[in-house]
């Protein structure tokens, strides 16, 4: 039994693990698990948060890198690439390639977990030089995948189909395969004939939630909120699909002036025509809208100008409800947030959580594309009925301890490692 438990080292690989983004937040979450398990975890990518004395960063392989961006520019939206453009992915996929054994070597690596690298083509030299060490090396490996390429229209248009099919993801037959939702598993299932282990998001429900303390005190204070106002949280980036105008739109229909929307995140890299657009909507809706992503990072610190700058989850212990009116996610991390800070939330029926969570049976007020006088009655009873609140914020809770703890993801990565080792 002993050689069943061994403790194996375990390398995870992407573009990017450093701050709140959902990859780099999931893959954390499994780092700690196979921690719990006694195995040691290593970290290989582009741009890392992680302990230098288990980094391998190689600035190459991220994303945003500037080759990989010259890339990407004459890549994307049209049907044929340069010989140019053929021989600088295949150089770039080399060179990262023999990162990756330099990686594996420097800590001595027994599994890879490659973190959405062969899933979404982000970076198409990279998935090029993963798949070819795998084949070369044989190395035992697991496929983490967040979102694939089909699932985007920007990458409906390309020039590097060949890559697609060789990269994202491979047929390798040593490599297990897990997905977050359904569809996914599916889709992976029909497009590339690959089965995968359905692995949802997790939080950790054994744990209880953070609440108020003396660095977060005074957050309504410091985004400009009054004692007695309604705090209505997005917690989200400021991006089309998170369908910001129906948060909007149920501010509007409650007609409360305590009421504040608070959006949590920026616009990023898509600019800025939408938020724009929010803030002329609330604005003719009369609808108070608070943007303070300069008060919210990945970590609490002090400002360049002595100001504090909170946490998202610094924010929801102050929250009274919380809107995620998404068009589409991949899962829906904020949805399993509100349920562990035991919130109320009203929540749009994006694909995924029609046909994955709410079959859970979680009880939330719900819009399906457009917010209606009902939808906006039910919130304000959640506002105005503490009774009712509780009993719909625990049911929500003890469903997601259930179906979405730690003790999920535990099963679920032991049997992974199992499948591809023949060991626990």
């Amino acid at each position: 039994m002993a050689e069943m438990r061994a403790a194996r080292r375990i390398g995870f690989v992407s573009t990017r693990f450093a701050g709140t983004d959902g990859v780099s937040q999931e893959s954390q979450k499994w780092a700690d698990v196979l921690e719990d398990f006694g195995h040691s975890t290593y970290w290989y990518a582009g741009l890392l948060d992680r302990p230098e004395k288990i980094s391998h960063c190689v600035p190459e392989a991220h994303f945003q890198h500037a080759e990989n961006l010259w890339i990407e520019a004459r890549i994307w939206g049209r049907r044929e690439r340069t010989p140019l453009v053929s021989r600088r992915i295949r150089d770039m996929a080399y060179y990262l390639k023999s990162t990756l054994y330099d990686f594996v070597d420097r800590f001595d690596i027994d599994i890879l977990v490659v973190q959405n690298a062969l899933s979404i083509p982000m970076h198409i030299p990279l998935g090029v030089g993963i798949t070819e060490f795998l084949a070369e090396t044989n190395t035992h490996a697991i496929a983490h995948h967040h979102d694939f390429s089909w699932e985007r229209t920007r990458f409906s248009v390309n020039a590097v189909s060949d890559y697609l099919s060789f990269a994202f993801p491979p047929r390798n037959p040593q490599l297990q395969h897990a997905v977050i939702n359904l569809a996914a598993q599916e889709e992976l299932s029909w497009r590339m004939g690959v089965t995968s282990l359905l692995v949802p998001n997790v939080l950790d429900f054994g744990t209880p939630a953070p609440g108020i303390d003396d660095y977060n005190r005074d957050v309504r204070e410091a985004i400009g909120l009054e004692e007695d106002d309604i705090m209505m949280l997005q917690p989200t980036r400021v991006v089309p699909r998170k369908g910001i105008e129906h948060s909007i739109k149920l501010v509007e229909l409650l007609d409360n002036p305590r009421i504040k929307l608070v959006v949590t995140h920026e616009s990023g890299d898509e600019g800025m025509d939408y938020r724009q657009m929010l803030a002329e909507l609330a604005r003719e809706s009369n609808v108070d809208i608070r943007f303070v992503e300069a008060k919210v990072g990945e970590e609490r610190h002090i400002g360049p100008q002595g100001e504090k700058v909170y946490r998202l989850w610094d924010l929801y212990p102050h929250a009274d409800f919380v809107t995620y009116p998404s068009l589409y996610e991949g899962f829906g991390n904020a949805f399993l947030e509100a349920v562990y800070f035991r919130l109320p939330i009203m929540i749009n029926r994006y694909s995924i959580f029609a046909r994955d969570i709410e079959p859970k049976g979680f009880k939330v007020p719900t819009m399906s594309n457009f917010v209606t006088r009902g939808v906006a009655n039910e919130v304000q009873r959640l506002l105005d009925d503490d009774e009712y609140r509780e009993k719909m914020t625990s049911r929500n809770y003890n469903i997601a301890s259930h179906f979405y703890s730690f003790d999920v993801l535990r099963r679920s990565v032991r049997t992974l490692i199992t499948n591809i080792t023949g060991l626990e």
